[in-house]
């Protein structure tokens, strides 16, 4: 069987390694791994024939790339937009950390080249669902980078979802046959919740990840007392790209209800 959860600490050198196209989960068929910089740290991603996109999750950090340059600061994913820098294959980039940051870096092979693109909260889509389904309790804010709908070009999604207290997101139970991944954090670090793969329940901690392989359903819900962010990312397949959700027939009466 895949496996579809884990809660890896970062290394020495500040490295959490979350899935790659090789390995544990290589079905994910992405690279992806956070990391935790110090201040003053500078760190060199290049990885060649792929693209790749690096999310600040929190702190101060600058990014360099193709000549240009933007500084970005993030005191709290709950609160304040995110900034994401998505280039293309054989882009270096460069991230100095001005204070103690977080950032996490999403990759997977993209012969395509087009223009570097930096999302910041003013050309970021937000949009916040369900207030008034199921009496509120799966409401949830829903910040996409980008998606197949603006950025056809590329081969992965990511976004961010803000889950309230006691909450439920991914629900209606849904699924699609490509490749999933969420990144867990908690307003608080002793924050925990569950995520619903199929038949598999896990427990979800500050820090940790589930893998989630097509098909498979997949809501989850974080405690009372505990706002839940995390970070979505989804790839694509060869001529079969996300566009939506396909929701489970058990469970569609919901949707009239609502």
């Amino acid at each position: 069987m895949n496996q579809i959860f884990g809660c890896p600490g970062f290394d020495a050198g500040g490295e959490k390694v979350l899935t790659g196209i090789h390995g544990p989960f290589e079905n994910m068929m992405m690279n992806i791994t956070v990391y935790r910089m110090e201040k003053g740290k500078s760190v060199t991603f290049s990885p060649r024939e792929e693209e790749m996109a690096l999310l600040l999750i929190q702190g101060d950090v600058k990014y360099s790339w193709e000549g240009r340059s933007a500084t970005a600061r993030r005191g709290d994913f709950f609160t304040e937009g995110a900034t994401c820098l998505h280039v293309c294959r054989d882009v270096p980039v460069t991230v100095t950390a001005g204070a103690e940051s977080e950032i996490l870096v999403q990759s997977t092979p993209n012969d395509k080249v087009f223009e570097s693109i930096l999302y910041t909260p003013d050309n970021c889509g937000e949009e916040t669902f369900g207030q008034d389904q199921f009496e509120g309790k799966a409401q949830r804010t829903v910040r996409t980078f980008f998606d197949y709908h603006t950025a056809p070009y590329s081969n992965m999604v990511m976004g961010e979802i803000l889950v309230p207290q006691g909450g439920w997101s991914s629900y209606p139970p849904h699924h699609h046959p490509q490749p999933e991944v969420y990144y867990y954090r908690f307003q608080k670090p002793q924050g925990f919740g569950a995520c619903f793969i199929g038949d598999e329940v896990c427990r979800i901690k500050d820090g940790s990840f589930c893998a989630i392989p097509g098909g498979l359903t997949h809501p989850q819900v974080n405690a009372p007392g505990y706002p839940m962010y995390y970070v979505w990312m989804i790839r694509h397949f060869d001529g079969d790209p996300w566009t939506d959700r396909i929701f489970d027939p058990a469970h569609t009466w919901l949707l009239e209800e609502a």
